[in-house]
């Protein structure tokens, strides 16, 4: 049998096993809110679900990527953006229980009004829905070149058949089949590990001792990742909505042990581009060593890959869905088949740019530096801003990112090595949208004192 109907065989059988397993869902809680029977998720489903959204296809590959260009460097730096749990679950922690806020539009609304919540869904739609063609891109990558039919073919069945399960219970569907996916990717990502550790030569420390702590050695994306864990998490409502489905504490404890979990796990699959590092595997890390390590190595990264993206894309549709519906309430009424609606209405989006070069489109994705101007906002969501100051905020990010974007050199900022271009432009950023939102505030003070 070929690899590639092998390949075929992974991605339908994996599909409707899911779809046979997922619940059907027969409330609008059960559908938006992932409840079962009224009662809140517990706090194995709501972790793993937490765990499995993140470590989706382009972070696998990217931390394989960069296992492979800087060594445990490289998997460091990744995993740093998993720190983003840790800060979402804290802020929305205190947001829940002295805001008393039951979401971020919720919270958006009561600050800065209508006109806040419309910027932020803009910003957030255009991930979302950047998240659907760009996983599934990953998936077209292991059936042919981009372009061919073979490309196109499974892209296409891949997405209808997770669509079908979405459709089916919505985030509960989500929930319990990323718990099932979550609990696959840790056994195969083991097994991997298990493959690779016993060659000659090869022990956890010399893994971890690969790579230099400098500049040049790739540390500049450590601080681009501390930068940004104060922003980037509050652009991805696949994260953020689940900090509002169950108590407040369980939550809390969900996000914490998702940022071990989930850094530990980023770090551990960059042992594979390591691995790549000491072979000299050239280009995409997982794609080289599956290759020279042989079909059963293929079929188990492929698998894992099929696994991140199919719950990526599930929990996309369900965010896309419950921000037009709940959100933004776009209908009067809320009701589960106008939230299947709006499914594939994003499904069709999202997946439309595929058929475009969407490679086109990859220079202007809202990245981290575009939201940055989210950090003040959250980070001192407790202070009685005027609207001007969100919005200010939001613009400076825009620029910053706009500027980055066009590749401007930031003179006054001159580091060396990768990513020096980008530490500039978020430590740019950084300091503008912390200034331009603090500024209206201390001026409304001090107005309302003289």
């Amino acid at each position: 049998m070929s690899d590639i109907n092998i390949q075929w065989i992974l991605v339908i059988a994996s599909s409707l096993l899911l779809f046979f397993v997922s619940p059907y869902a027969k409330s609008v809680n059960d559908f938006f809110k992932g409840s079962k029977l009224e009662k809140e998720p517990g706090f194995v489903l709501l972790t793993s679900s937490l765990v499995i959204s993140w470590l989706f296809a382009k972070s696998i590959t990217n931390s394989a990527n960069l296992g492979l260009s800087f060594g445990i460097v490289g998997g460091v730096a990744y995993a740093c953006y998993y720190l983003s749990f840790l800060v979402a679950g804290i802020t929305i922690y205190k947001m829940r229980v002295r805001g008393q806020f039951n979401s971020i539009h919720e919270f958006l609304n009561h600050r800065f009004g209508r006109s806040a919540i419309i910027v932020f869904s803009l910003l957030i739609s255009y991930r979302l829905l950047n998240e659907v063609w760009s996983n599934t891109m990953v998936i077209g990558s292991y059936f042919g070149e981009q372009g061919s039919s073979g490309y196109f073919s499974s892209i296409v069945v891949f997405t209808m058949l997770t669509l079908a399960y979405t459709l089916k219970g919505g985030l509960r569907s989500s929930l319990l089949t990323d718990m099932i996916q979550m609990i696959l990717f840790i056994i195969l990502l083991f097994v991997i590990l298990a493959l690779i550790l016993p060659k000659e030569g090869m022990s956890v420390s010399r893994f971890l001792s690969t790579g230099e702590w400098t500049a040049a050695g790739g540390i500049n994306l450590i601080f681009v990742a501390l930068i940004q864990v104060f922003s980037y998490p509050f652009h991805d409502p696949v994260m953020t909505d689940r900090a509002f489905i169950a108590s407040p504490k369980l939550t809390l404890k969900s996000f914490i042990v998702a940022t071990v979990i989930g850094s530990i796990s980023i770090i551990l699959f960059s042992f594979i581009g390591i691995y790549g590092r000491f072979l000299g595997v050239e280009g995409q890390a997982a794609v080289g060593v599956s290759q020279l390590m042989g079909t059963a190595m293929m079929i188990m990264i492929n698998f894992i890959m099929i696994t991140s993206a199919a719950s990526t894309l599930d929990s996309t549709f369900n965010s896309f869905s419950k921000m037009m519906i709940i959100d933004l309430k776009f209908f009067k009424e809320v009701t589960i088949s106008k939230g299947r609606l709006v499914i594939i209405i994003g499904c069709l989006i999202g997946t439309i740019p595929i058929f475009f070069n969407p490679s086109i489109l990859s220079a202007t994705t809202v990245s981290g530096t575009v939201v940055i101007g989210l950090t003040p906002i959250f980070l001192f969501w407790y202070l009685d801003a005027p609207k001007i100051s969100f919005h200010l905020s939001i613009l400076s990010g825009l620029v910053v990112g706009a500027l980055l974007i066009m590749d401007y050199d930031f003179p006054y900022l001159q580091f060396s090595g990768p990513y020096n271009k980008l530490l500039s432009a978020n430590i740019t950023g950084f300091i503008a949208c912390v200034t331009l939102y603090l500024i209206p505030i201390g001026v409304t003070r001090l107005q309302k004192r003289s």
